[in-house]
């Protein structure tokens, strides 16, 4: 027991009462009472949902710390993927009880399995955008299907990188889904040289300052 008030900095609260001990210390508590078995597997479901965020950082941070000197392995069940991606070295993502892809997290990330997974890990998510692939010459472009919304100026085109392109060429003509993150998007005045396929026309809608 002493062990486990150490680990999760309890020592000074073990002669408390429920009553007396904040949020963050009764989750403490809780997972001390599951530490002081000895266990060599942990299931924690939703363990932080109660707590405020600023609480919920502290304890990502000690069963963080505690994964690492305990050297147990622990599944941990979360709605919140930034719990997932932080805490996680292997994360399953589920939708309806089906696991749709095993992974690290930034395997997840850059290299989704499919469209729920592509759109569910990442905040704010990914675009998605509906269109086919077209070739002229040697190089590979996306465009987009005409848009209904008609504050759209027009359908962008965008030029493939060369390492893309390969294993796309098989999709040709075909319809296909375009997905681009956030962070990828820049919001700038284009410069001379900057090739007709790496800019598109658009209006933006949302701001989110982070």
């Amino acid at each position: 027991m002493s062990d486990a008030s150490q680990i999760l900095d309890l020592t000074a609260c073990l002669d408390r009462k429920p009553a007396a001990l904040s949020g963050g210390q009764r989750q403490r508590v809780a997972l001390g009472r599951a530490i002081v078995r000895q266990h060599k597997l942990f299931l924690l479901d939703e363990p932080l949902s109660n707590l405020d965020a600023q609480t919920r950082l502290q304890m990502r941070n000690e069963i963080a710390r505690l994964h690492t000197r305990l050297a147990a392995t622990m599944i941990y069940v979360t709605h919140d993927q930034v719990e997932a991606i932080t805490l996680g070295h292997s994360v399953a993502v589920m939708k309806a009880g089906v696991i749709q892809q095993v992974a690290d997290p930034m395997t997840l990330y850059r290299h989704p399995a499919n469209l729920f997974v592509a759109g569910f890990i990442g905040s704010p998510p990914m675009n998605f955008f509906n269109g086919t692939l077209l070739t002229k010459g040697d190089t590979l472009f996306f465009q987009e299907q005409t848009a209904e919304n008609p504050t759209v100026p027009k359908p962008m085109t965008l030029q493939l990188d060369a390492a893309s392109a390969p294993p796309l060429r098989p999709y040709v003509g075909q319809s296909v889904v375009l997905g681009i993150r956030p962070e990828d998007i820049a919001c700038n005045l284009p410069l001379p040289d900057t090739p007709l396929g790496h800019m598109v026309e658009a209006v933006v809608e949302v701001v989110q300052p982070l």
